[in-house]
């Protein structure tokens, strides 16, 4: 495991955490690895969540862009609809082998708040997701979800009423409860061993990606794909492919424009290195240290972070980071949906975005892989009122009437 990623990562916390993240970097190295652990975490993982999901040659957009070949994988096609539940189910088991009888998680989006309400419900544990208000107001969907699982929703109305702030709010919970509860982290971030721990549990996204492409092209991608909030989607993504040669994009929120507070670009000079939450990493944040607003279009790019060993790859110069803005987003959202059947996840829809950009541009004899980390049904309160508003509208206020 790696306490730090250059100068990035490390642990610090309060002391009344330490005993908590010692006991479960304990759990990580011996429970996990074992061969009970792992063979009942693979046929959940197999039976439960629907792996391996399908990789999926995008025919149509291959022809209508005349570039490079290019590839989706369906993580939304994965149980509860996203990615995350690769990573929840894992933590929430480990929770349970630890003797554990309650769970708590952070979210933004929300796909990290059904994901693990939903593991929790199928290990049998009693689960509290802490979600901002502005977050649970837009994606109603998944607070509707999380309540059908059995779960609390506790709406976080500290600062910004978005991710920070429901990270900020879980910590404390477990603070005070430790001894019976974990603290089940969504995304490549927080104190060690947290990112280590989201890291090997959605590795296997990159890990099915190489299998499919090597089976079926004889070679891995030329370029991999992924958005980028906190990270778990793209470092899971990105990591079987890290000592290999081929160029890893990761997609973060341009909003709306580049003024503060209009988007969510942490990466290429636009964040500060800065030590929150338990991590150290780059943020933007002012030059005294305070955290500034963000903004996406997507819930679950506008964190105000991004994972240390992220944040070391960018630096080094291993993974390109791009971004996308909201009317990008949109325009991806619609044009795979129309040109493919398939319906991205805002987030996922930035990855979308730029590979409507570079895909044009490359040579037909390049394969591309995007990640679609989730899918859009979740944003039905965002998109239809972006996108048929006077329609939205109506059908809000006939619905309420």
């Amino acid at each position: 495991m790696t306490k730090y990623f250059g100068q990035f990562g490390g642990q610090y916390t309060g002391e009344v955490l330490k005993p908590a993240l010692l006991e479960l970097e304990n759990a990580f190295l011996h429970i996990l690895p074992s061969e009970l652990f792992q063979k009942e975490y693979s046929m959940l993982l197999r039976d439960y969540v629907g792996r391996p999901t399908p990789l999926y040659f995008a025919e149509n957009t291959t022809k209508d862009l005349k570039g490079a070949k290019v590839y989706i994988k369906l993580e939304g096609l994965a149980n509860t609809g996203a990615h995350k539940i690769n990573n929840a189910l894992g933590q929430v088991l480990l929770a349970k082998k630890m003797g554990k009888k309650r769970v708590i998680a952070e979210t933004g989006a929300g796909q990290h708040g059904v994901a693990t309400a939903a593991a929790a419900a199928k290990l049998g544990l009693s689960c509290e997701v802490f979600m901002g208000e502005i977050d649970v107001i837009r994606q109603q969907p998944n607070v509707f979800l999380m309540k059908q699982y059995g779960a609390k929703v506790t709406t976080v109305t500290d600062g910004t009423k978005t991710l920070k702030d429901a990270v900020n709010r879980t910590l404390k919970e477990w603070a005070n409860c430790s001894d019976y509860t974990l603290y089940i982290l969504g995304s490549a971030l927080g104190p060690y061993p947290y990112p280590d721990i989201v890291r090997t549990f959605q590795q296997i996204i990159g890990q099915e990606i190489k299998k499919e492409i090597l089976s079926r092209e004889g070679r891995i991608p030329d370029m991999l794909i992924a958005c980028c909030g906190g990270g778990s989607n793209s470092i899971g993504t990105f990591t079987p492919f890290i000592n290999d040669s081929v160029s890893l994009v990761a997609v973060e929120a341009g909003g709306r424009n580049k003024d503060i507070g209009n988007h969510a670009v942490r990466m290429n000079g636009n964040g500060k290195l800065g030590i929150i939450e338990g991590y150290k990493s780059f943020f933007i944040q002012s030059d005294e240290g305070q955290v500034l607003p963000t903004h996406s279009i997507s819930a679950g790019l506008d964190y105000a972070g991004i994972g240390p060993e992220l944040a070391f790859l960018g630096q080094k110069g291993r993974i390109k980071f791009e971004s996308a803005t909201d009317e990008e987003v949109l325009n991806a959202y619609q044009y795979f949906a129309r040109k493919e059947g398939l319906l991205f996840a805002m987030e996922s829809a930035h990855a979308a975005a730029y590979a409507l950009r570079i895909v044009p541009k490359l040579t037909k004899e390049a394969i591309v892989c995007i990640t679609m980390s989730g899918r859009g049904d979740k944003d039905i309160f965002i998109t239809a009122k972006a996108l048929y508003a006077d329609e939205w509208k109506k059908f809000l206020k006939r619905e309420g009437a």
